[in-house]
């Protein structure tokens, strides 16, 4: 691939959105920095026109989807009307309301209201709901960080008033130990005679310490539990950020495969003023960062997105105003491909939605000629090409005849010097080169007039008998009787001195008598409008004879005018196989009532009759 386009991102991927069809309205995408659906990420070479995705190369001008979007372009009225005025101004305010240094919280707030306006226009195809989602999936995604920025604030007041505590009650047991020592040093000893104490001040010092122990052990407790809830909702805060940031980003690059440059536009400065952090990389995965990179010379960010989409929409209003200048000189063939470039970047661009309809129809003849010869050469219809080539050179000025040409010419020659080569052969006996050279011809230029002639020509130049010959064995392989039937006169005569296939023919029109006999029969039963006489009358030469087609087809019109005795038969037939004699013997009498000459409702009853009374 050509290492760093203008628009060298932009423009492959808007050829990967052509051909993968791209939907307007977003999908569930898949996660970020994943191949989509599997796929390696596509490429372009502008030096050929073409597209190489998923092991297949395309060519973006000679496409059957690229075709037909563009010709539905082509027949489609600009779009000037008030609607689409009032949808291009929507979008218009909100650009200039988020352009930088105009991004005030006032402006932001009234820019996503206009994103709710601007999502009732049929040709937004939701986006802007979609981007108005975004926007508010940040906002609320951020009030839940203000949230727990408030939550952190409240427990970092309680560990510090924990700690303060904690030293506190460290303070307060030191001082009871000492003053527990010191009671203890200058206690006198009591006399013998003296009342012992209720309780001495040993037990009061210890049940003051285990108390003041139990009370720090707690609130250390409670410490360790606070700091580990705030260090839990500094976690949930950074995920909630990123989260937020991996979807809108999503959504950009989503609009930008789109090529909805002014939606990857508004999605950026939304984003900017969302999200103040200075963190613009865009989280691509590596195929789709190391493509972007080398596209545009710089790695995956916001800015690039956004000076790319930037550029899209300058080479897209260049195009159509190249496209306007060649028309009015008559370029039809560069103008053609400058609209159809401008197209294929910017297929959703003011510039390219209002080209008038009068100037989009002088390029439809064209291009429907200009994909016709494609199809033509394609098929080697020869002829028709060479046709399209002198319209079109005559229609466009700066048409290019030189490549269809030289085809044409090619062809020709090739043709021209095998069709020589057949005469030679034909003259010479040498039927194999003949076949061959002949072969070759239709191959080079199925259509080619002269090759009909001398086809003609060789074979009214050929043995009569020997066709004949060749004629029947092939009928014959082909257990096409009916056409030896109908051709008998030529075969009798041409197979008088071949015993053996003299032999075969005669079988063949003794079958075929048969055939026409019963189908003479049932005619004439079928004019005294004894139709199931006449179908069984046929029905029974059918089973002799399948293949004929005559008698197929004359099967099928009695079995239609007889529906109702065939399908009791059938019935009667169907439920004897399956050794339901009186069910099957209740059909049977059912269809001889209806015909009572019946052949086969006959010996139906009497196979059926044995059975039941042997």
């Amino acid at each position: 691939m050509h290492s760093t386009l203008p628009i060298g991102c932009g423009l492959f991927l808007f050829a990967a959105a052509c051909l993968a069809q791209v939907p307007d309205a977003p999908a569930p995408s898949a996660p970020v920095g994943e191949k989509p659906a599997g796929k390696d990420a596509p490429s372009f070479d502008p030096g050929s026109e073409i597209l190489s995705w998923d092991g297949r190369n395309w060519n973006i001008n000679n496409n059957r989807l690229f075709q037909a979007r563009f010709e539905k372009y082509l027949n489609a009225p600009e779009a000037t009307g008030a609607e689409d005025q009032q949808y291009r101004a929507v979008l218009t305010e909100i650009l200039t309301r988020l352009a930088p240094g105009s991004a005030t919280t006032q402006n932001v707030d009234y820019s996503f209201r206009l994103l709710a306006r601007g999502s009732n226009y049929d040709i937004d195809a939701r986006l802007c709901d979609s981007l108005a989602n975004a926007v508010y999936t940040v906002w609320v995604a951020q009030r839940s960080q203000q949230r727990l920025v408030t939550a952190n604030a409240a427990m970092q007041y309680e560990i510090m008033s924990l700690e303060a505590a904690t030293q506190h009650q460290g303070t307060v047991t030191q001082h009871a130990k000492d003053v527990s020592e010191k009671m203890s040093g200058s206690r006198k000893p009591a006399g013998k005679n003296a009342p012992p104490a209720k309780t001495s001040a040993n037990e009061q010092a210890a049940e003051a310490k285990q108390a003041t122990l139990e009370s720090a052990n707690w609130q250390m407790r409670r410490l360790a539990e606070m700091i580990a809830r705030q260090k839990s909702n500094d976690v949930k805060r950074e995920l909630s950020e990123i989260a937020a940031k991996v979807e809108f980003q999503a959504l950009m690059v989503q609009f930008f495969l789109q090529r909805r440059y002014q939606h990857v536009i508004m999605a950026t400065r939304f984003y900017r003023a969302l999200f103040n952090d200075g963190d613009s990389k865009l989280n691509l995965g590596k195929d789709a960062s190391d493509l972007f990179q080398r596209s545009t010379g710089q790695p995956p960010t916001v800015s690039v997105l956004d000076s790319v989409a930037n550029e899209a929409i300058r080479d897209v209003r260049e195009g159509v105003k190249a496209f306007e200048f060649l028309l009015e000189n008559k370029e039809l063939d560069s103008a053609t491909k400058r609209l159809a470039e401008a197209f294929t970047i910017g297929e959703y661009m003011p510039e390219v939605r209002t080209v008038p309809r009068e100037k989009k129809r002088r390029v439809v003849d064209f291009s429907h000629k200009g994909f016709q010869l494609i199809s033509a050469i394609e098929v080697k219809d020869y002829a028709l090409a060479d046709s399209l080539v002198k319209e079109l050179a005559v229609s466009a000025k700066d048409f290019d005849s030189s490549k269809p040409t030289a085809a044409i010419e090619t062809a020709r020659t090739t043709s021209h010097f095998l069709i020589a080569k057949a005469r030679n052969a034909a003259i010479s006996g040498d039927k194999q080169g003949l076949e061959t050279a002949l072969t070759a011809a239709t191959q080079t230029w199925p259509r080619n007039p002269e090759l009909a002639d001398v086809s003609r020509l060789i074979f009214s130049q050929g043995d009569v008998q020997e066709k004949a010959v060749i004629d029947f064995g092939q009928l014959l392989t082909q257990k096409n009787y009916r056409k030896i039937y109908e051709d008998s006169g030529r075969f009798i005569a041409a197979l008088a001195t071949y015993p053996d296939k003299a032999e075969q023919l005669k079988h063949v029109l003794e079958d075929m008598k048969q055939i026409e006999t019963a189908i003479l029969r049932a005619d004439e039963m079928a004019r005294q409008s004894n139709y199931a006489g006449a179908w069984e009358n046929v029905e029974k030469a059918f089973a002799q004879f399948p293949e004929d087609s005559k008698l197929n087809q004359t099967r099928a019109n009695f079995t239609t005018q007889a529906a109702d005795f065939v399908r009791t038969l059938r019935n009667a037939q169907e439920l004897e196989k399956q050794e339901q004699v009186g069910s099957s013997l209740a059909w049977y009498l059912k269809a001889q009532k209806i015909y009572p000459q019946s052949e086969f409702a006959g010996e139906g009853v009497g196979r059926l009759v044995k059975r039941v009374l042997p």
